[in-house]
């Protein structure tokens, strides 16, 4: 599946209307399966699927799976995977009962405990430089092919200080691109997550699960998520736009010029 799906439209410009067809990202119902049982479902594009399913398992804080299957249905589509029963018994308390829509990574929780629960701390320390953050958020945007076409989804990508970005995936919801992005990579301590959202609490909870200790986003963080990022040992880094950037957590993993001068 592509992500995206031409649709006709009208383009009215200076008082002229014109018959046009846009490439429009699609969304669709996808149901998170674990033993048999639906844990949640979310709505997303629906790309990456397996990585989805990896990943949401993984920032859930379950590990990897057995195994799993992709299973389309006339209504949505089904993500079925299997799990250890010891694994699976500790969905039960969490189930996200009520669909998800693509603005909220939380929906279906249904106690304050499981909104804020405990999450690792990260003890990954890898570092980059003020120039690799810029050349991180440049490769992002120019490899987001879905959001090329529609102009709609996010983007998170996998940044390795040694080898750039390797990795990129893309969903309508930014929550859904982080999980398949940790669904993706192998080893998420080795580098840094970087987003074209928002940092919201959840993308903070998401991280740390994966083992990545640097966060890079275009966008600013909420307040909780910079509680959340100090506690988990994550460094934060938001705003980032051209050559210019904001350290909110942890900046002893980022070399800034200065800090070289010195040096």
């Amino acid at each position: 599946m592509t992500g995206a799906r031409a649709i006709d439209a009208q383009v009215v410009s200076t008082g002229r209307t014109v018959a046009a067809s846009r490439a429009l990202p699609e969304e669709v119902p996808v149901a998170l399966v674990y033993n048999g049982t639906t844990q949640a479902v979310m709505m997303a594009t629906p790309c990456d699927l397996n990585d989805f399913g990896r990943g949401f398992t993984r920032t859930e804080g379950l590990g990897d799976v057995d195994s799993i299957e992709v299973v389309s249905h006339a209504n949505g589509i089904e993500v079925q995977m299997w799990l250890p029963e010891d694994r699976a018994t500790v969905l039960s308390g969490r189930r996200r009962a009520m669909a998800g829509p693509v603005g909220c990574g939380l929906c279906g929780i249904d106690s304050l405990d499981q909104a804020i629960r405990e999450i690792p701390k990260v003890d990954a320390e890898v570092t980059i430089s003020s120039r690799q953050i810029a050349t991180a958020m440049v490769a992002l945007r120019g490899g987001q092919a879905l959001h090329d076409q529609t102009r709609a989804v996010h983007g998170a990508g996998f940044f390795h200080p040694d080898q750039g970005l390797i990795a990129i995936r893309e969903d309508v919801g930014r929550h859904n691109a982080l999980d398949k992005l940790i669904g993706a990579v192998q080893d998420c301590a080795a580098g840094a997550v970087v987003l074209t959202s928002r940092v919201s609490v959840e993308m903070v909870q998401k991280t740390a699960h994966s083992g990545a200790s640097i966060i890079l986003a275009v966008s600013a963080p909420t307040t909780l998520a910079v509680k959340t990022a100090e506690a988990a040992n994550i460094t934060l880094v938001a705003l980032a736009r051209d050559d210019t950037f904001e350290i909110f957590t942890h900046s002893h993993r980022i070399q800034t010029e200065e800090a070289s001068d010195v040096a």
